[in-house]
C-alpha cells in the first residue's frame, strides 16, 4: 500500500507538472473542410514504385532537386550541405552553407539560388562562393525561408513558411494554426526583397507560371493552393487555385506543357482535422515529446495540375516504401525528380512512364 501511495502520488505531481507547463504555442481554432475521397484522377495507384532511385543511401533528406545545363543534380541535405549526384552516379558533397538548405534552383547566371531555412535567401557560384541575398524583408527577420523560384525577369519570388518558428519545429505551426507565413520578391537590381502576401498558414512551394502572369504558393495547413497575380488586370490580387487537397502541398513546379507538379509529404490526418477545432487540445499536444505527437502517415503523393487548377493525374507509393514524404517534384528533360525532407534518396521517373502524358514530351 505504501509504494502505491508513493507512485499515486509521482503519478499527480507529474500530471501537475506537465499541465502547469506554459504551452510552446498560443493555438487558434479552425473547422477543417472534410477531405475529398481519393477517386478518379487520386485515386491510389502505385506509380511511383516505377521511379529509379538515386544516391540510395548515399543523402538524408534530399528536400529539393536542380538539375544543371551540364546534368549533374544538385540537393541540399539535412547536414547542411548541397550534394552533386553526376551522370555518372558519383555523389559528393560540394559545400556545406552551415544552416539547412531547402530550395533550390539555377539562376539564368549558373548560379544556384537557395531558400535555407537558417540562413535566409543564398547564391552559390560555380565556384562555390556563397553570397547571402536577403535575411529580412520589411523589419521582419526570415525564420524559416523555404522555397524559391525564379520569373524570367530575374526577380526570385520565395516563401517564410513561418515567421515565429524554425523548420525543426515546424509541427508547432501546424497545432497553433496561425498565419504566421509570407510570400516574398527579391529583386537583383535593388538588393532587397519585399513582402507580396503576408498570414499565410504555412507558406511553402512556390512556382513562377511559364508566362510569368502570375505565381503559385502552397498554403500547406489549409490543404490549398493560391495564385497570385504579377501582372494584368488582377496584379497584386491573390485567389484560390486549388483548395481542400487530399493532403499537405509542399513544393510544385511547372513543366514546359504548363503543367503544376505539386508534392505531398503525406496525406490528411483525421487526428489533425479532429483536434483543430479545439485549441486547448493542440496546446497540451504541443507540450509532448515528438515521440508522441502524431506522427505522418508513410505514403508517397504527387499530383498534377492543369493551368486551371484542376487534376491531370496523380503518382502514388501507398506503401511508402519506395518514395515517401515526398517534399519536391521537379520536371527536366523528360524526367521527374523527387525530393524528401528524412527520406535517404532521390526518385526519377520519366514522364512517358506515366499513362496519358508520355506522347506530349
Amino acid at each position: 500500500m505504501k509504494w502505491l501511495m508513493v507512485g499515486l502520488l509521482v503519478v499527480f505531481l507529474l500530471l501537475g507538472s506537465f499541465l502547469l507547463t506554459p504551452s510552446p504555442v498560443d493555438s487558434k481554432a479552425w473547422n477543417p473542410p472534410s477531405p475529398p475521397p481519393l477517386t478518379g484522377e487520386v485515386a491510389p495507384n502505385e506509380r511511383l514504385r516505377l521511379a529509379d532511385l538515386i544516391a540510395r543511401g548515399q543523402v538524408y533528406g534530399p528536400e529539393d532537386t536542380a538539375v544543371s545545363e551540364d546534368g549533374v543534380l544538385y540537393t541540399g541535405t539535412q547536414d547542411g550541405y548541397i550534394v552533386r549526384v553526376f551522370p555518372d552516379g558519383r555523389v559528393e558533397n560540394w559545400l556545406s552553407t552551415d544552416g539547412r538548405p531547402l530550395g533550390v534552383v539555377f539562376d539564368s547566371q549558373g548560379n544556384l539560388i537557395v531558400a535555407d531555412s537558417w540562413r535566409g535567401l543564398l547564391s552559390i557560384s560555380p565556384e562555390g562562393e556563397i553570397t547571402v541575398l536577403a535575411r529580412e524583408a520589411e523589419g521582419t527577420l526570415f525564420r524559416f525561408t523555404d522555397d524559391v523560384d525564379i520569373a524570367d525577369d530575374g526577380r526570385i519570388y520565395f516563401t517564410d513558411a513561418s515567421s515565429k518558428f524554425h523548420q525543426p519545429e515546424y509541427m508547432l505551426d501546424l497545432l497553433e494554426m496561425r498565419p504566421h507565413g509570407r510570400l516574398l520578391r527579391y529583386s537583383p537590381k535593388t538588393g532587397k526583397a519585399e513582402v507580396l502576401l503576408a498570414n499565410l498558414h504555412f507558406a511553402n512551394g512556390v512556382a513562377v507560371s511559364p508566362e510569368g502572369e502570375y505565381v503559385l504558393v502552397n498554403e500547406t495547413w489549409k490543404y490549398r493552393i493560391l495564385r497570385y497575380w504579377i501582372h494584368g488586370p488582377k496584379a497584386g490580387q491573390a485567389e484560390v487555385f486549388a483548395d481542400n487537397l487530399p493532403g499537405f502541398p509542399d513544393n510544385l513546379a511547372v513543366d514546359d506543357q504548363g503543367r503544376y507538379w505539386v508534392a505531398f509529404p503525406t496525406l490528411r490526418d483525421s487526428r489533425m482535422d479532429a483536434m483543430h477545432p479545439r485549441p486547448w487540445l493542440k496546446d497540451l499536444v504541443a507540450k509532448l515529446p515528438s515521440s508522441l505527437k502524431p506522427a505522418p502517415q508513410e505514403y508517397g503523393l504527387v499530383i498534377a495540375f492543369d493551368r486551371d487548377g484542376e487534376v491531370i493525374t496523380s503518382l502514388h507509393d501507398t506503401r511508402g516504401t519506395h518514395l515517401q514524404e515526398i517534399t519536391s517534384v521537379n520536371p527536366h528533360d523528360g524526367n521527374l525528380y523527387f525530393g524528401s525532407l528524412h527520406n535517404d534518396r532521390i526518385g526519377r521517373l520519366p514522364l512517358q512512364a506515366i499513362p496519358g502524358l508520355g506522347d506530349s514530351n
